[in-house]
């Protein structure tokens, strides 16, 4: 249960704290910057890392549990459970920022500008990269 608690949390700050910077910055109309979104993102995905990674493996993101369990890394018994719980804790987060900012349209979303088809290979692209990143640096080459 201490595993899917820490990615309950994991995952609620992830995105309180990124779709927070992001709203912040629209709300301030720039206030934080495109540097400080990206700034908070890095923080927060390393001090949930620090915090939680010796419970759960700090996963906080589907995607990384997936590829984890594809790898062999998460018994796949754990793949519900680990998304379920980060699911849980990105939607409690999200209602709390919709709270915290009810006048706020977009919530932080990402729109984007293109068709929708360039929109899911740039997407694909660059979250392919990003779970080889992390499966060789969590797991050795």
């Amino acid at each position: 249960m201490k595993k899917y608690i820490a990615e309950f949390i994991g995952t609620f700050a992830l995105v309180f704290f990124g779709t927070g910077s992001i709203i912040v910055d629209q709300v301030t109309n720039g206030g934080v910057s495109h540097v400080g979104i990206a700034i908070t993102f890095g923080l927060i995905v390393m001090t949930m890392i620090y915090g939680l990674g010796e419970i759960s493996g700090a996963h906080i993101n589907p995607a990384v549990s997936i590829s984890f369990a594809i790898a062999g890394r998460l018994p796949v018994k754990l793949l519900a459970p680990y998304v379920t719980s980060q699911v849980a804790g990105a939607f409690l987060a999200s209602i709390v920022l919709r709270l915290l900012f009810p006048t706020n349209q977009f919530l932080g979303s990402t729109i984007p500008t293109g068709p929708p088809e360039q929109s899911f290979m740039l997407e694909f692209i660059l979250t392919l990269f990003l779970m080889l990143v992390i499966i060789s640096v969590a797991s050795g080459s």
